[in-house]
């Protein structure tokens, strides 16, 4: 099928989304009856309510006369063609229809093209090149060292994972940085108390635990001795001014924390490209920043600390500077920032963090801004709401590692219920790990950032309702159509299979509709930091999809043309399903 020629709007990219010349075609039209650009009709060009393709608000344009009369003059002049079927007036607005036949075929050829045939080898539907030559660096899960792997540093490390997946797949250059809570006065009290009840085998084993265990007694011992707390401080000044022997054992704690941190995350499919952390912000730069706030004034005295007067930015004061000297995070982030900027000449830095902390987010930044650094402006904090009553059956949740167990057992108890499955499972423990991961990655993503919510294992690894096991559950089913028919397969080239037939099947229209409306799912997740925009689309995808299973069917179709052109149709679902799990850091599953 040819296609007429379109004028070329700017930011649009028709070889990356093909609505985009949809969209056009509507705007020509439009404009050829109204006295607008095609670019600025182009940009009221909205989707449209249930049943409708796409609308546009008529009064949006400030034009002279009434909307009927303008109406009727986009609808007398109308022509279908092979881009768009028709338009109908409904009170402000125009409602368009799109030609369904053009619509399956471009869109179902584009996911195929750029998903199985890029020069990458790789999939890249639904891609952009928006963020071409910019870098962004961008800070998550940042856990502390020594001390639980809390649910927080589980949301910053699953939104953070998404949005370096997002960045990336919009081409920016992304920095993956986990920035560890691995220097402060808890190190003392550590190095304390591994004198006391430290043991090398059991660091060896599992680092996070075992310290952690030394803290807790450690912490113990302090409450009832207060002698415990002023060595413990001795023990990290001589940290802070670089003694060998201090630092020695907390350089080994250190690099086994992150060996263990890396198994873990790499089962989460997350992965970062630097450890950094508190301890390796110079002090060169938290001095400079100190100098340049106390030039500016902005510096005072109160009881020995130094503290910065932010109060006329309703941000209040924070202090800058202990009495005793020592650096305090604000003063550390301060300086890491500056040293980020030196490093990496980032074009954005995003900051992964619970919303907890916004006002500290807030003073940090409005610091570096009257510090007059221009790049200060290009920091964001993305943050998050807080998740409730987090704890596995054996009691209140500590490490990451318990989370990933406790997903995977549950998952592995409710797949032996169906004992013929089970058979067919090469690898039930990783399956059923990666489903139980699945199940609290959805449970994350499925709201609103900032919403808090309530952590709930038997919601979250149910296969009714919108989880995460009914999205991998999805997937394979779509993945087990190819199976079930291997005599159409290999699929033909794009060109020889016939699609028209889709076209005035329902049930495939609305499919591939949806296939086609993810480059813009993505567009809108960039500009709004927000993975429930893609959560929603896999779920719209999925719930078409089962939607479609009974009227669209391929095994039992007698018709080998309509059979292959289903398949192929299915076959691209399941490209661009994969696509926005893979975005969401899930690894789709073949069988379960």
């Amino acid at each position: 099928m040819t296609l007429s020629a379109l004028p070329a709007v700017p930011d649009t990219d028709p070889s990356t989304c093909i609505f985009d010349s949809f969209r056009t075609a509507i705007a020509k039209k439009v404009s050829e009856a109204l006295p607008l650009t095609i670019e600025q009709v182009y940009s009221g060009v909205d989707y449209g309510k249930k049943g409708v393709d796409f609308t546009i608000a008529l009064p949006r344009f400030k034009l002279p006369g009434k909307v009927e009369e303008l109406a009727a003059k986009v609808i007398n002049k109308f022509e279908p063609d092979e881009w768009v079927s028709s338009v109908t007036h409904d009170k402000a607005f125009l409602h368009f229809q799109l030609n369904s036949e053009s619509l399956v075929r471009r869109v179902l050829d584009q996911v195929h093209a750029r998903t199985h045939l890029t020069e990458s080898k790789k999939p890249e539907y639904g891609t952009n090149t928006s963020g071409k030559g910019k870098k962004v660096i961008i800070e998550y899960s940042s856990p502390n060292i020594a001390k639980s792997f809390h649910v927080g540093h589980l949301r910053s490390t699953i939104i953070g994972a998404f949005l370096s997946n997002l960045y990336e797949s919009c081409g920016w250059e992304v920095v993956r940085m986990n920035y560890l809570g691995d220097w402060g006065t808890q190190f003392g009290l550590i190095a304390t108390g591994f004198e006391k009840y430290g043991s090398q085998e059991e660091l060896e084993r599992d680092a996070i635990k075992h310290l952690f265990d030394v803290y807790v007694r450690v912490n113990k011992d302090a409450e009832a001795d207060p002698n415990v707390k002023t060595e413990a401080a001795r023990w990290f000044k001589r940290m802070e001014d670089g003694d060998e022997s201090a630092l020695k054992n907390w350089r080994v704690w250190r690099e086994l924390s992150v060996k263990k941190y890396e198994e873990q995350y790499d089962r989460l499919n997350v992965h970062f490209d630097v450890y950094n952390g508190e301890s390796m912000v110079g002090k060169e730069w938290q001095d400079k920043a100190l100098e340049r706030l106390n030039e500016m004034g902005l510096i005072s005295d109160a009881d020995g600390a130094k503290i910065v007067d932010l109060t006329k930015w309703k941000l209040q004061s924070a202090v800058v500077r202990k009495k005793d000297g020592s650096s305090i995070y604000l003063t550390r982030d301060i300086g890491g920032a500056i040293e980020r900027y030196e490093k990496y000449k980032f074009d954005k830095m995003i900051y992964v963090v619970s919303s907890q902390q916004d006002l500290h987010l807030a003073q940090f930044f409005k610091v570096l801004e009257l510090m007059e650094f221009p790049w200060a402006k290009t920091l964001q904090h993305v943050n998050y709401g807080l998740v409730q009553g987090m704890s596995t059956r054996k009691g209140t949740v500590v490490f990451l590692e318990q989370i990933i167990k406790e997903a995977a057992d549950v998952m592995f108890n409710q797949m032996k219920q169906n004992e013929e499955k089970f058979a067919a499972v090469e690898d039930p423990e990783t399956t059923a790990r990666e489903i139980g991961i699945t199940g609290v990655k959805i449970q994350d993503m499925a709201a609103k950032r900032i919403n808090n919510y309530t952590f709930d294992w038997s919601r979250m690894l149910s296969f009714e309702g919108d989880t995460g096991p009914y999205l991998q559950y999805a997937h394979v089913r779509l993945a087990s159509i190819g199976r079930k028919n291997p005599q159409l397969l290999p699929l033909p080239s794009p060109e020889l299979i016939q699609t028209e037939p889709l076209a005035s099947m329902p049930h495939a229209r609305d499919i591939v509709f949806l296939l086609g409306s993810y480059p813009d799912v993505i567009k809108t997740a960039l500009r709004t930091h927000e993975a429930s925009g893609i959560v929603t689309f896999a779920f719209r995808l999925s719930h078409a999809i089962s939607s479609a299973w009974e009227t669209v069917i391929v095994k039992g179709e007698e018709d080998t043309e309509k059979a292959r052109a289903r398949l192929y149709m299915y076959e691209c679902a399941r490209d661009v399903l994969a696509a926005a799990m893979r975005l969401l850091s899930i690894r789709p599953l073949e069988r379960m």
